[in-house]
């Protein structure tokens, strides 16, 4: 993809919205985006307009929905052309296979894709289709050809889709696109002051996601942690100034701008890069869900049902501990760890931040479905050792960006504190 040339402040956003069922998702993406003070205007393709009508999105920007190319009332004035000036950012959301391949093929064939061939804006997608469209290897080349073009694609998520299946190709949930479209450029947001630079300087090594422990080649142990947390602390922590290496499990999450990515499978492959990063950084958060144990031995082909069977029995081993481990370096970083429990939750925080000698704890109960694996909001207990005592604050809940920054800045609190005493 292009590298922009230099910064540019982005403060009118074009929304587009082609005919797949999470249109309805960009109600809420148009109201987030007016909250943050974007001026917004809404192209629908006529397709779209059968999942959710002009109207609400009329309501919901203040702006009139063009939705024709051959409106002759706006096409007096040359209105795509128009409109294609007046945008620093064209978002589409949801970007279906069609679109996306009518794009990718530069054709011009309705109001959207014509003044997206005419504007210089930048240009944001959110993919959303079924599963198997998205894996088709037409819609993989198409995807290809739109990031050679400029385009940047967010997503698909991974997880339950309308028609049933599950796997990636649910558009990205508003909140996560509105924290991805952020941290392109810390200064996009219009009327917000500049944050404080306050990790410049500092080198933060961060992990995230889970991870994945072969069973054989097609069947393996995981859990259910999506990488957003670990993420928006990547986003935050760069926006604050630091240099940021995220070590990702296997998750369908963009890169946040200006973090390097690592990405890995196994805890075991975590492990090492985790250690191999530790000794050159001054800050180490350790967020991802790693597997406790994996198989002793993945099976060489799939493992298949013996008739007569009721069960089948694995022997597993215990992965490494990496957190524990990279505290127990003696030129270890300031230590971060993560408990995601459901229950007992400020005991098993306290056990673990003296169990592993960590420096601080954050520690989340994932077992509701507001702030559990998935979602884009959470709330957290933050320990950490103040000599012989333990201190602690509760951040309520709130979107994975706030909560994120909220947790680097204490962190950067507690370190600096560290390296005064």
């Amino acid at each position: 993809m292009p590298t922009p040339t230099g910064p540019r402040i982005t403060r009118r956003i074009l929304l587009g919205i082609s005919a797949g069922i999470a249109a309805y998702k960009s109600a809420q993406l148009a109201r987030l985006l007016r909250q943050a003070g974007f001026e917004v205007r809404v192209v629908m393709t006529e397709g779209a307009q059968a999942f959710i009508a002009p109207l609400t999105l009329q309501a919901l920007t203040g702006e009139a929905v063009r939705t024709s190319l051959l409106d002759p009332e706006a096409e007096a004035g040359m209105g795509h052309i128009e409109l294609a000036r007046w945008a620093d950012l064209v978002l589409i959301a949801p970007a279906t296979a069609d679109l996306m391949a009518r794009l990718a093929a530069g054709m011009a064939d309705d109001l959207l894709t014509t003044l997206c061939l005419a504007s210089d804006a930048e240009k944001v997608m959110a993919p959303a289709m079924n599963q198997a469209m998205w894996g088709h290897p037409a819609t993989q080349r198409n995807a290809r050809r739109l990031a050679e073009d400029g385009w940047r694609l967010l997503g698909p998520d991974n997880g339950d889709q309308a028609c049933g299946d599950v796997g990636p190709g649910r558009m990205l949930e508003p909140e996560a696109i509105m924290d991805a479209l952020l941290s392109m450029a810390p200064d996009a947001a219009p009327a917000t002051p500049t944050a404080p630079r306050e990790a410049e300087g500092l080198t933060v090594v961060i992990t995230a996601g889970p991870t994945r422990e072969p069973l054989d080649p097609v069947r393996y142990l995981s859990n259910h942690s999506s990488g957003k947390m670990g993420f928006a602390l990547a986003a935050a922590a760069a926006a604050l100034g630091a240099r940021v290496r995220l070590i990702s499990g296997p998750v369908t999450l963009p890169t946040p701008e200006g973090v390097e990515r690592l990405d890995v499978e196994t805890a075991r492959e975590m492990h090492e890069v985790a250690q191999r990063l530790a000794g050159e950084c001054d800050l180490f958060i350790g967020c991802a869900a790693v597997v406790d144990y994996r198989a002793e031995a993945a099976a060489e082909h799939k493992i298949k049902k013996v008739e007569g069977e009721e069960g089948l029995i694995l022997r597993l081993v215990k992965n490494p501990d990496i957190i524990a481990a990279i505290a127990a370096r003696p030129d270890r970083p300031y230590v971060v760890g993560f408990a995601a429990e459901t229950r007992d939750l400020e005991a098993y925080a306290r056990d673990k931040l003296t169990r592993k000698g960590l420096d601080m704890i954050v520690a989340n109960d994932v077992s509701g479905t507001e702030t559990g694996f998935g979602s884009d909001r959470n709330a957290a207990l933050l320990l950490w050792r103040d000599g012989d005592e333990v201190g602690q604050v509760d951040l309520p809940p709130q979107p994975k960006s706030e909560l994120a920054l909220a947790v680097v800045r204490q962190a950067l609190a507690r370190l600096d504190a560290a390296d005064t005493t």
